[in-house]
């Protein structure tokens, strides 16, 4: 670097000091530096149609409104693909084939007489005429099928509303335990069917409060993920003992349910669980528990607590109170009643259709009504004795000292949780 000097007007070159070298470098650092941190908001001061042009994006309207548009179209067709169509595919199979040990009864629990008519009637009536029709209301598909499970000693009684319901309704027999009695009931279902029923709702004859409502849910969520079951939340302490004696442990309650039925599988699920059940000899206490036993899920449909099981004479006083605060329909079966058990319906007999009313108010105006086919045969040793509950034609052995009398149970108007 060279330094001009006026004086000599001659070329003179001088080291620079190291001081101004180092000064120079500093200014130049400094002015980069100002550079770098002014240049990101330089586009701001650019001319319109550059700062257009720099900053300027493809448009999204039409890429938000496709994808907008396709995610609309595949969740209405999934939501389409799910929604619940009927129970075209399912057959309802009721189990009837208990005896009902514990009510003390002269008879199985499901004939008893509840307000106006046997037990088992409001499940039949459930089945074969409220959801038929109610599908028809609302263009839902109806049952395939209903098979009954039932002692063949009774099946005489009932092979009159059987005929009269031109084969939706069929007869199976009962096995030793509830495991056998569902398999006799599957195995006619799909014989019945000739396998095209997919689901198969298994309920017991002994809850007869069950609504539509909960028959809707429950049925839906097996066809959504293949096996469902009603339940509720488990409102009592449960306890755990070994000996019946000593309690163990207090078991806690906000993961226990208490399962109701119908419960809903798949036909070919539960028959592979049935005969893994059988080749592993395992032991089922309901149908759910053999899916379990696959490793398949179950989904837990919340049901009502009202749908109770006749177990002993006081459930009955609380079904009572239950159908009364609902203000029940009449119960009307095609086939039942006097009439048709004298050969005069129509199934095979052909031009007289029985259609008998069951209900209380129509028993005490004169017209016909369901009288309990078992009320006849009530051993005479019970006629005379005192009872707890006459249960209309039907009378329960009492075995407690005869000074001891139940006391009167309020009616509630409402049954809420």
């Amino acid at each position: 670097i060279g330094i001009v000097t006026p004086q000599s007007r001659t070329t003179t070159t001088q080291p620079i000091h190291s001081n101004n070298t180092s000064h120079s470098m500093k200014s130049i650092t400094m002015l980069w530096l100002q550079f770098l941190v002014l240049l990101p908001f330089a586009a701001a001061f650019l001319p319109a149609a550059s700062n257009n042009a720099i900053l300027s994006r493809p448009p999204l309207s039409n890429t938000v409104t496709a994808t907008t548009s396709s995610s609309s179209t595949s969740l209405q067709s999934s939501s389409t693909s799910d929604e619940f169509t009927g129970f075209g595919n399912t057959g309802f199979l009721i189990l009837a084939g208990g005896s009902g040990s514990r009510m003390k009864a002269s008879m199985p629990k499901q004939f008893l007489t509840l307000r106006s008519c046997p037990v088992l009637h409001y499940s039949l009536h459930l089945f074969l005429e409220k959801i038929p029709a109610y599908c028809a209301a609302n263009g839902l598909s109806p049952p395939a099928q209903v098979v009954l499970v039932m002692d063949p000693k009774y099946q005489p009684e009932y092979q009159p509303i059987v005929d009269s319901y031109g084969g939706k309704l069929a007869f199976a027999n009962p096995g030793v335990e509830r495991q056998g009695s569902v398999e006799n009931g599957l195995n006619k279902l799909v014989e019945l069917t000739h396998g095209n029923c997919e689901f198969i709702a298994v309920h017991d004859s002994a809850r007869p409060l069950v609504t539509i409502p909960e028959i809707l849910d429950v049925v839906s969520d097996a066809q959504s993920v293949g096996a469902a079951v009603l339940g509720v939340p488990c409102k009592a302490t449960i306890k755990e003992s070994a000996d019946g004696i000593t309690i163990q442990r207090t078991i806690p309650r906000d993961r226990l349910w208490e399962v109701h039925t119908p419960q809903v599988v798949k036909v070919e699920a539960l028959l592979r669980g049935f005969h893994k059940v059988e080749m592993e000899g395992l032991e089922v206490t309901d149908d759910v528990s053999i899916i379990e036993a696959l490793g398949e899920p179950v989904k837990l449909t919340r049901g009502e607590y009202t749908n109770l099981k006749i177990t002993t004479p006081e459930d009955m006083d609380v079904a009572t109170a239950i159908l009364a605060d609902r203000g029940e329909e009449e119960i009307r079966l095609v086939g039942s009643g006097s009439a048709s058990r004298s050969g005069g319906t129509g199934g095979s007999g052909g031009e007289k259709e029985a259609v008998m009313d069951l209900s209380s108010s129509s028993t005490r105006s004169g017209r016909a009504g369901l009288s309990n086919p078992f009320a006849t045969r009530t051993p005479a040793k019970y006629v005379s004795e005192n009872t707890v509950n006459t249960m209309g034609g039907a009378r329960l052995a009492d075995e407690y000292p005869t000074e001891r009398v139940y006391p009167g149970k309020p009616t509630p108007s409402k049954w809420y949780e």
